[in-house]
């Protein structure tokens, strides 16, 4: 199979880029996203904030229903293993494996969180421990609980956003831990979700250090200014600290005149539509410098 332009990765970014792509006069586009619905992470996002006052799932469908007014064909459960210099992907489905060439290519894969083991925390390894991004799709997507008394590291916007949403689900949050002085996510999360339910901030504060098996029990914090440390009893401890763009499916490309890196996988973005709009207009520059 030839297309003109592959694009990997079917979120606000992905479909935006497509959409950009098709206005400009491609008539050859190929989606492809490993998972079973477009939206990518906007499908956990439910509270309002994207676009115009809509929930992520609605911004998604809004999307969608612009992709599907154009020719552009869309694969959902659909992996690309790999991608070669002679600009051929792999695809892989449940129909087999796919070979597509194409004379573009576009990166939309967004971003991953950085893990625990990315970070200087000693001690035991319990349950308990997970990122925010997950905590949100447990909490959103499959209507369970990460825990009942909980502390977040990190106040960057998803952090301060599912401290929000524990609290509106019953649980306790005792705290969110950052190490910088302040807030680091929008004013406007901060009032919404911090403010407006009491959530305590602790700036200038972190993790040092797990306890419990085989669930947590608690964690020992520190008080960077002072160098303090104090324990806090607790079962459940969800990392927000900080968002890495994945790019790994083409590291090894170097920087091909045809790859397009768009959305968080190129940078982060404080917000979906900035993502998405700058992705429009590379879509359609994409086509029309070609």
């Amino acid at each position: 199979m030839k297309v003109d332009l592959l694009i990997i990765g079917a979120g606000a970014a992905g479909l935006s880029a497509a959409l950009g792509a098709w206005e400009a006069g491609c008539r050859s586009i190929l989606i492809a996203d490993r998972r079973s619905h477009p939206g990518g992470i906007l499908e956990q996002c439910i509270h309002h904030g994207f676009g115009a006052d809509l929930t992520g799932p609605e911004y998604a469908a809004m999307l969608f229903s612009q992709i599907q007014k154009t020719g552009a064909e869309l694969r959902m459960e659909t992996e690309v293993l790999s991608i070669s210099p002679s600009r051929e992907a792999v695809l892989s489905s449940g129909a087999g494996l796919e070979r597509v060439r194409f004379s573009h290519l576009i990166l939309a894969a967004g971003c991953r969180e950085r893990p625990l083991g990315a970070l200087n925390i000693t001690g035991t390894r319990p349950d308990g421990v997970c990122t925010a991004g997950q905590a949100q799709e447990m909490m959103n997507l499959h209507d369970r609980d990460p825990g009942e008394r909980i502390l977040i590291l990190g106040s960057g916007d998803l952090g301060m956003i599912v401290a929000r949403r524990c609290v509106l689900r019953g649980k306790q949050v005792i705290a969110i831990l950052e190490q910088a002085e302040r807030c680091t996510g929008l004013a406007k999360n901060y009032h919404s979700c911090v403010e407006a339910h009491s959530i305590p901030l602790w700036t200038r504060t972190t993790v040092t250090e797990l306890h419990g098996e085989p669930r947590l029990t608690g964690v020992t914090v520190r008080e960077l200014d002072s160098g303090a440390e104090r324990f806090v009893p607790c079962d459940t401890l969800l990392l927000a600290t900080g968002l890495i763009p994945e790019q790994t499916l083409v590291s090894n490309l170097g920087t091909p005149p045809w790859l397009h890196l768009v959305g968080n996988c190129n940078r982060v973005h404080d917000l979906v539509d900035s993502a998405a709009h700058e992705a429009r207009i590379i879509g359609s520059e994409i086509i029309k410098k070609a």
